[in-house]
């Protein structure tokens, strides 16, 4: 994980006091896609997403896995930095993917589906036809927990987060079984992000989907934070924040325990309490 350093003035009642301070690095990352029948290759710039450099190919892995352009690791050919760039900031900012050439993939039509969203302006987020597409049944209801396993939760992902407590800058994902083993975690300045890494660390290991698996996120939830859920698999989602009403909607239609304001031995239940023991 990347921080600066940078000289600030800290302000306590009256007195004014120059001190170093630590921050995490933001920095604009590009995925470009080569796709393709092998003798018409094409490669076109798909998005451009603030990030904390880290997991960079997990992050644009979990990203186009989340939009249903991938969905398995079998479908890239090649994930790398690109080497020739125009500029020195762009140096380790460009993820170039290569999608193998039997994939049918209409470019023309996932910008079509872009649309704005409540974060970061418009963006690659396609429509909700990519779940009905890929997820075109409820989740299952395999396994239930006790409400003691979901306050555990928070305090098992802050013990790991080193660079969040001097910075506080970062928001944080993590996958756990069902007995609140962390599995893995991911941070970025992104919520989205950091989601997207820990899905496309999945991906990778051909691990999805995620069932009898819980996703926990310090962040609030949106419609998207559900709709990559349902996507990699996930029926139940914990969050330190609360939800909003297309979120609750959305999992609700397809059988997604979510729980919000996690926190302090603490939480809300908005849909799939059949998953949570009494």
């Amino acid at each position: 994980m990347q921080i600066q350093q940078k000289k600030i003035i800290k302000v306590n009642q009256n007195s004014f006091l120059e001190k170093d301070d630590l921050l995490v690095w933001e920095e604009p990352m590009e995925i470009r896609l080569e796709y393709g029948k092998v003798d018409f290759r094409q490669e076109k710039s798909l998005s451009v997403t603030m990030r904390t450099p880290d997991n960079d190919f997990e992050l644009a892995l979990g990203f186009l896995f989340s939009e249903g352009i991938i969905q398995n690791y079998g479908q890239v050919i090649n994930i790398f930095h690109c080497p020739n760039v125009e500029k020195e900031t762009e140096k380790n900012n460009v993820v170039k993917v290569q999608l193998a050439p039997d994939l049918d993939f209409d470019f023309g039509k996932l910008e079509r589906h872009f649309y704005s969203t409540s974060s970061c302006g418009v963006c690659g987020k396609s429509s909700i036809e990519a779940i009905e597409v890929h997820c075109p049944t409820k989740l299952p209801t395999t396994f239930s927990v006790s409400p003691n396993t979901i306050h555990a939760l928070s305090d098992l992902v802050k013990k790991e987060q080193t660079v969040f407590k001097f910075t506080g800058g970062l928001h944080a994902a993590a996958i756990f079984d069902t007995q609140s083993q962390l599995i893995l975690w991911r941070e970025d300045i992104g919520r989205h992000n950091a989601l997207d890494k820990v899905i496309g660390s999945q991906v990778f290991k051909n691990q999805t989907p995620l069932s009898n698996k819980i996703l926990w996120l310090s962040s609030r939830i949106s419609f998207e934070m559900v709709q990559k859920s349902i996507l990699a698999g996930i029926s139940m989602v914990v969050a330190m924040g609360a939800a909003s009403s297309l979120a609750v909607d959305l999992a609700e239609q397809y059988n997604l325990t979510l729980i919000g304001f996690s926190r302090n031995q603490s939480f809300n239940i908005y849909t799939g309490s059949e998953r949570i023991k009494q």
